[in-house]
């Protein structure tokens, strides 16, 4: 029996809303990816860390790309961009139901000349019948010489495990990257500003969702025995503030509330959720609030 062991770092890449953070959490069987229907669910590059059989994929579920309209815009196209020349191997996703566009064909233009794999998954084939799955297959198949060609749905994991055992034959020889029980790198305090933003995300739209930065100021655990958690909502305008309060405080409540729960299941502790509302106003074009927030490094 051979000791062999692989790995590497994966780059899921799409347009918004094909479903790679769907993906991503179905993956890692635990969700560390928010997911709305909104473009720019994700700004950052989460990463999170898949386990098999002498082989550990390390998947970085990169933003939607998207034309940048903010400086936060282009913060989140280069950090997809910078992920595309650190990975081992790509995962091109795409919606089954969506037709071919002008997004997927500047995607194919980022794809020309790589040297590492490219993976092309068909997400969503439980929205799509045979017929319509296979035109789809042969319309992709002529688009670029794809390592393999998967169809699956992210949602109800249908051929998840075709994609997963592919990991082994593809990923080169190399070390064990994380421990086995160790799921993402990302810091709590980062997952739960991220849980925050996703449950306003459900509950706003227009402009109001694409306004919205999340940072947790205050983590801690107190001597009670519960975790103590505040955490800053901005925006870019007072009439965007009385929105995400609601009429008598309620949308922040239900959001909060939501937001709670799913804190305490993620970190299995009782937890005292404490947000507050602040303008920032055109915080998407200000360097040091982007830092603040996690979008940017420091320097």
């Amino acid at each position: 029996m051979s000791n062999v062991f692989h790995s590497g770092f994966v780059a899921f890449l799409g347009r918004p809303n094909v479903g790679k953070s769907t993906l991503l959490n179905r993956l890692i069987g635990q969700k560390i990816s928010i997911v709305s229907s909104h473009a720019q669910t994700t700004r950052n590059k989460i990463t999170g860390v898949w386990n098999g059989p002498s082989c550990q994929a390390v998947f970085l579920d990169t933003p939607g790309m998207h034309k940048p309209h903010s400086r936060l815009g282009e913060v989140i196209r280069k950090t997809t961009l910078d992920a595309l020349d650190e990975v081992d191997m790509i995962v091109w996703i795409c919606a089954c139901d969506d037709p071919l566009g002008a997004g997927d064909r500047y995607i194919l233009s980022l794809l020309q000349g790589r040297k590492v794999p490219v993976f092309l998954v068909l997400n969503k084939v439980d929205l799509i019948g045979r017929e319509a799955l296979a035109k789809k297959l042969d319309q992709y198949s002529k688009l670029y010489e794809f390592a393999e060609i998967i169809p699956l749905s992210a949602e109800t994991g249908d051929n998840v495990e075709a994609f997963t055992g592919l990991m082994p034959k593809y990923l080169p020889e190399g070390p064990q990257y994380f421990p086995e029980d160790m799921i993402t790198d990302q810091p709590e305090r980062n997952i739960v500003q991220e849980i925050v933003r996703e449950k306003l995300l459900l509950r706003t739209r227009d402009e109001v969702p694409h306004s919205i930065g999340v940072y947790t100021e205050e983590f801690a655990h107190r001597e009670n025995g519960m975790v103590y958690i505040r955490c800053t909502i901005y925006v870019e305008r007072e009439s965007q503030k009385k929105i995400i309060i609601g009429k008598k405080g309620t949308l922040l409540k239900e959001a909060g509330q939501d937001s709670r729960d799913e804190i305490q299941k993620l970190l299995g502790e009782p937890v005292f959720l404490d947000l507050w509302v602040k303008v920032s106003r055109d915080w998407k074009n200000k360097d040091f609030m982007l830092r603040e927030l996690g979008y940017k490094e420091h320097r």
